[in-house]
């Protein structure tokens, strides 16, 4: 019986990994194509194309919070079941959209079950591990979606080259939305509680105060992921002239992430949360400063395996951290409340970055990156250890 409570790939959590794998694949088969469909289909501006598509991350940030709550507030599968049903019922919507206005409603309106999904799927994920195997189960989950992020992209921009057919892709994404949604429908969980004693308003229903620093730090990170996602493509061609490479990027990344599951599982397992987070953030650091000081082939696709594998270490370590402050009806807080953070630093290194970019240049921002990343390792070393150790509880 105590083997089978310690198991860590138990039926359900492989259904909420394959859930959140699906999830992700759905939304980056078409993120990197979507700018070229408003301008081929609909003869949509620049400027125009940008607003359409930060509606998406606007309402993904706008519900994180509140998901948490209602998370922890009432019963979780069924808030992640309405939640995945919403987000791949949304995917129908942009093959039906006839118009950008509509495109764009469908958009902006398809952020807020995608907030509330990840944040209900992932608080699910935790709730069926052993809590032998919580540290190294959550890396394995946070993997799931990493490798989506990065195979998905490279998947979408070969169809298209060989089809030049959006509707193809759109399928694609409901489909695999939908087959996310149809496994989530078979987890077998219990109820839980609702959180007791909270007051009406209170700030801790949408935000976990003690893990402010956590949440400080990992939207530093964020900042620089920001950035290097959204204006690696164009760099990589206005300054070493790669009009291709992207893909391999992405996939290299997806590589370092794999291998730092291979070397960091086993202190997850130990628990070394900090010792995980100090490596990731360090490893991190030297990815993006490689990046932007070595403008050439080595420099280039050499961080995005050092970025990879930074990641891959920083990010399960941090949401363990952060978990580990809550109690255990806290948790959809917990994993809201470093979600939005992470997307606030995305949010802001976008925005800062395209100003920066627009001003003084490329090689400019990815400077800007390599130092807020150094600022946050900084951040790490200074503060937010000392503050998850003194925080941390026993669940």
């Amino acid at each position: 019986m105590t083997q089978q409570k310690d198991k860590l790939w138990n039926s359900n959590y492989w259904k909420v990994m394959t859930a959140n794998f699906s999830m992700h694949f759905a939304f980056y088969v078409l993120a990197p194509l979507l700018p070229l469909y408003l301008s081929e289909g609909y003869g949509a501006t620049k400027d125009m194309i940008g607003l359409v598509l930060s509606g998406y991350s606007i309402t993904a940030l706008l519900v994180r919070p509140f998901s948490g709550y209602v998370v922890d507030s009432f019963p979780r599968k069924t808030v992640l079941l309405i939640s995945l049903f919403i987000y791949f019922i949304c995917f129908g919507g942009y093959l039906l959209a006839s118009s950008l206005l509509l495109f764009a409603i469908v958009r902006t309106l398809h952020g807020a079950p995608f907030g509330a999904s990840s944040v209900a799927n992932s608080t699910m994920a935790i709730d069926v591990l052993p809590s032998s195997r919580r540290t190294e189960g959550i890396g394995y989950y946070g993997l799931s979606n990493n490798l989506a992020t990065a195979i998905a992209p490279t998947i979408g921009i070969f169809i298209y080259r060989y089809t030049h057919n959006f509707d193809i892709l759109f399928w694609l994404a409901f489909v695999v939305a939908g087959l996310g949604f149809a496994v989530n429908t078979t987890l077998q969980t219990t109820n839980r509680q609702p959180m007791p004693g909270k007051k009406a308003l209170s700030m801790d229903r949408f935000f976990l105060l003690k893990g402010w620093m956590i949440g400080l730090n990992i939207a530093f990170f964020g900042v620089c992921y920001g950035v290097l996602s959204n204006y690696l493509a164009i760099y990589g061609k206005e300054t070493m002239g790669i009009t291709s490479g992207t893909g391999t990027y992405f996939m290299l990344l997806a590589i370092g992430l794999m291998l730092s599951r291979v070397i960091g599982g086993r202190k997850l397992r130990q628990g070394r949360l900090t010792y995980n987070a100090a490596e990731g953030v360090l490893i991190s650091t030297l990815g993006y400063t490689l990046f932007v000081a070595c403008p050439n082939m080595i420099g280039y696709y050499g961080s995005a395996m050092l970025i990879g594998l930074g990641n891959g270490h920083m990010w399960p370590a941090f949401q363990n951290m952060i978990i580990a402050m809550a109690k255990n009806n806290e948790r959809g807080t917990a994993n809201s409340t470093i979600l939005t953070c992470w997307d606030l630093g995305m949010g802001l290194g976008i925005f800062v970055g395209g100003m920066i970019v627009e001003y003084i240049g490329y090689a400019a921002v990815f400077w800007w990156v390599a130092a807020m990343q150094a600022l946050g390792a900084a951040l790490f070393f200074i503060a937010t250890r000392q503050v998850y150790l003194k925080g941390k509880r026993e669940n």
